[in-house]
């Protein structure tokens, strides 16, 4: 086999990766009260321990008005001796450890956030559902001081570095797509307006991140996936505008959770299995995602590499580093995109399969191969339950699911 750079060290800004695979930012939803538990830590640590470079917590809110669901971490100085527990048993294991920073926007609901859920405009959002008010003015730059609080308290966790989340609809992605922003005033309207927010927040994470020798990496929408949304050609300016604040990786996605779920992640979700995950106390969402849900979310084939035509152009028109991200399952994958360029890979559901999957890629050859088949139950569980795979859940799944799931295979 040819020499090849996926086992080659990485110098991502101050930190070191033993390699260049990183688990993706893919939320766990295995934190209780806002934050982490044995069970997160048992997780990322078995993914340490399987062969990634660099292993991510995913979906930290910057504050309480951030937070999505009870399972989801908020950035904050109470649970930092729980965090430190985390990032020290990964380094342990000789994997460097990084935390998704971000903040949900309209996706929450009075109840979870403590507070009348917040985006860049007035509307209301069918995913929580919820109404929602915009961010006023004079909230803005306390918003993005938040964002660099955030880098603040992961340093103080031991975490090595900060995933940014200005993608997949949430708030910097709310500000930056004109499907969801309609303001009037200087953060609305023209792109350069649209992305003052966004600017904001990297300015003060860059600052922080500065002063704590941590690396940044930002996860960003190549496109939202309707007609509506961010398209590649402003997308690649948006590209630019980030690389130019000196981040250390900008990790091409795409997709709107709130509009085109699967368009991040593709494949074809099993919504019964979802809606039978679903708690009562969701009753209105549980019925209807059970009965009509394979007609409310659109759904797409899976294929190998799925963002590779897409990323290539923003590798094309950018200078620095970037980071694919997006259905790699196999040796021969992730040689593919490398080849092309881009300097590291995110992989989840690979790893949520098998969190030994890059020991096993070290070990093999070309057609190494996941295990994963791509029927999503991990995702159809994933924010009521937890993210496991129906090949290694530990409890018994109804054989009416395996139904649907087998129907997807």
């Amino acid at each position: 086999m040819k020499e090849s750079k996926l086992f080659t060290p990485y110098q991502m800004g101050p930190v070191t990766l033993r390699n260049r695979v990183i688990r993706s930012a893919a939320f766990e939803s295995m934190g209780k009260d806002f934050g982490p538990t044995q069970a997160l830590k048992d997780y990322h640590v078995s993914v340490a321990r399987g062969g990634v470079g660099m292993t991510t917590l995913a979906y930290a809110s910057v504050n309480r008005s951030g937070v999505s669901f009870n399972s989801q971490l908020w950035l904050r100085d109470e649970i930092v001796p729980q965090l430190r527990d985390i990032t020290d048993a990964v380094h342990a294991e000789g994997a460097a450890v990084g935390v998704q920073i971000g903040h949900c926007g309209n996706m929450t609901h009075w109840s979870t956030a403590g507070s009348f859920p917040v985006s860049a405009s007035n509307g209301f959002n069918l995913y929580s559902p919820t109404f929602h008010r915009k961010l006023r003015r004079s909230e803005i730059p306390q918003m993005a001081k938040d964002f660099g609080q955030a880098v603040v308290t992961a340093h103080e966790a031991g975490f090595d570095s900060v995933e940014v989340h200005a993608g997949h609809g949430y708030l910097i992605s709310q500000f930056l797509s004109p499907y969801t922003n309609h303001r009037r005033d200087e953060f609305g309207g023209s792109l350069e307006n649209r992305m003052r927010f966004m600017n904001m927040c990297l300015e003060e994470v860059m600052e922080q991140a500065a002063r704590c020798n941590m690396a940044v990496l930002v996860k960003h929408n190549m496109e939202d996936g309707f007609k509506r949304g961010i398209q590649i050609p402003e997308s690649i300016e948006i590209a630019k505008q980030i690389e130019s604040f000196g981040v250390h990786g900008i990790v091409l996605s795409s997709g709107f959770v709130s509009k085109a779920p699967m368009a991040v992640m593709r494949g074809r979700i099993p919504t019964k299995t979802m809606g039978y995950y679903m708690p009562w106390s969701q009753w209105p969402q549980k019925i209807v995602v059970s009965l009509f849900g394979k007609w409310m979310i659109k759904q797409y084939d899976f294929e190998e590499c799925f963002f590779l035509e897409n990323a290539k152009k923003f590798r094309a028109a950018l200078k620095g580093p970037l980071v694919y991200v997006g259905g790699l399952v196999s040796r021969e994958g992730i040689e593919k995109v490398l080849d092309e360029g881009f300097e590291m890979v995110q992989m989840a559901r690979a790893l949520i399969n098998n969190p030994a999957f890059v020991n096993q890629l070290r070990e093999g050859d070309m057609t190494t191969r996941s295990g994963c088949d791509h029927r999503d139950y991990c995702i159809a569980r994933m924010y009521s339950v937890d993210m496991k795979c129906c090949h290694n859940c530990s409890e018994e799944i109804p054989q009416k699911l395996w139904k649907e799931l087998n129907s997807i295979k």
